[in-house]
């Protein structure tokens, strides 16, 4: 069985310049650096590096990305539930870290210099496939469950009449209950993703990059946006602005925009740990 409790040692200083001071609170020798000023520049500036020095393979999950969301687009309306556009479009970024496992890969290839191709980015998914696996199910069920309360949320403020296209717009936006209901679906979505980015923040790049159980990964997830959870709200600000901007240019956006922030992910995970004393070892799978 996996040993998940916290190694005697004393927390490494390992510091980088003045934007993070001593790092405490670890596990596996792995201990969360406390980042004192906002990084969110810088890790997407590194995310855009990467993003130029592989376009192929951002582009290709980038496109994947856009495909979805004109496949999830055509259901909804075949199933005459545009009403649902809106907040499963906001749900879509519930599962989206899992989708950039490959991203990940890719960052971390170029890091250790390795050889990295799309087949090479494929690679991620095959590191700790159970453990990816099964916070694949938990954030799954949080996009489930927030596509019902969405539902719900429409039945209560337009009295269980789904509005019609041809004033879904208005009705949604404009009418006498659309503030009240802009309102409490930003309230009880914006709780939706400040727990998925809570247990997401380093968890997955965590378990693409080591051998390392999931339950671990999720605990330094959480340690880790609770103690730098004050810097951590301008990064979140980052990525939904960005993600946002990429769906209303008719999604074509997500192109571009889905790999860069895939990217500066993994260096966010990179800049909020220290492993100097990890005992998990590194991940080297090789690709056949």
């Amino acid at each position: 069985m996996t040993d998940t409790t916290a190694p005697n040692v004393t927390p490494p200083t390992d510091t980088i310049g003045d934007e993070t001071s001593q790092a405490l609170h670890g596990q596996r020798g792995i201990f969360i650096r406390e980042v004192t000023s906002d990084q969110s520049g810088k890790w997407l500036e590194a995310g855009w590096r990467d993003f130029k020095r592989t376009p192929a393979i951002g582009l290709t999950y980038g496109a994947f990305c856009v495909l979805a969301g004109y496949v999830i687009l055509l259901s909804l309306f075949q199933s005459g539930q545009p009403y649902l556009t809106l907040p499963l479009g906001a749900g879509f970024m519930l599962i989206a870290p899992l989708i950039a496992v490959g991203l990940y890969e890719t960052s971390r290839r170029l890091e250790m210099g390795e050889n990295v191709t799309l087949w090479h980015s494929l690679n991620g998914f095959r590191r700790n496939p159970g453990q990816l696996g099964a916070i694949g199910v938990i954030l799954m069920l949080f996009f489930l469950l927030w596509s019902r309360v969405a539902m719900l949320l429409f039945a209560l403020f337009y009295n269980g009449d789904v509005p019609p296209l041809d004033t879904l717009i208005w009705q949604t936006f404009f009418s006498r209950d659309a503030m009240a209901f802009l309102i409490t679906g930003s309230i009880i979505g914006g709780g939706f993703a400040i727990v998925v980015f809570a247990i997401s923040l380093i968890s997955i790049p965590l378990l693409v990059d080591r051998d390392i159980d999931v339950i671990t990964a999720l605990s330094l997830s959480v340690m880790a946006f609770r103690r730098n959870w004050r810097v951590l709200t301008g990064w979140g600000a980052a990525i939904a602005v960005l993600a946002a901007c990429g769906m209303f240019v008719l999604l074509l956006g997500l192109a571009v925009v889905m790999p860069l922030l895939g990217h500066a992910s993994w260096h966010a995970y990179r800049g909020l740990i220290d492993t100097s004393q990890a005992d998990a070892p590194r991940l080297r799978r090789a690709v056949p």
